[in-house]
């Protein structure tokens, strides 16, 4: 079995339509992104992700890892706390955790749910 592998994924520019986001509050969210694997059962999953500018309500429902490597954004808790994202950043985001995310500029992840 070969080992997925994608280097520089902030360059990568052959990704998937994934469609809008549902539940937005301000503007359309747009998303695309890249496999880079996924487990069995849909278990577990990574790869590359980014979105456009907008607003919309959020809950994870798994956890999951993020390395934000361009882009701004905000994420605000439903208990008021405030998580500043920009390019180089990572976030451990639980399993349940609900809020509101506010894209500004258009950000680019790579991503880990489990």
């Amino acid at each position: 079995m070969k080992t997925p592998v994608i280097k520089k994924p902030a360059a990568v520019t052959a990704l998937t339509d994934w469609g809008a986001i549902d539940n937005g509050l301000q503007g359309r969210s747009q998303t695309s992104g890249r496999l880079l694997h996924k487990g069995a059962n849909g278990q577990s999953e990574c790869g590359i992700w980014r979105c456009t500018p907008g607003k919309w309500r959020c809950e994870v429902e798994r956890d999951e890892f993020c390395h934000f490597l361009e882009g701004r954004c905000t994420y605000i808790h439903e208990n008021g706390e405030v998580i500043e994202i920009d390019g180089d950043c990572i976030v451990f985001f639980r399993k349940g955790w609900k809020g509101v995310c506010h894209v500004t500029q258009e950000i680019c992840k790579v991503y880990m749910i489990a």
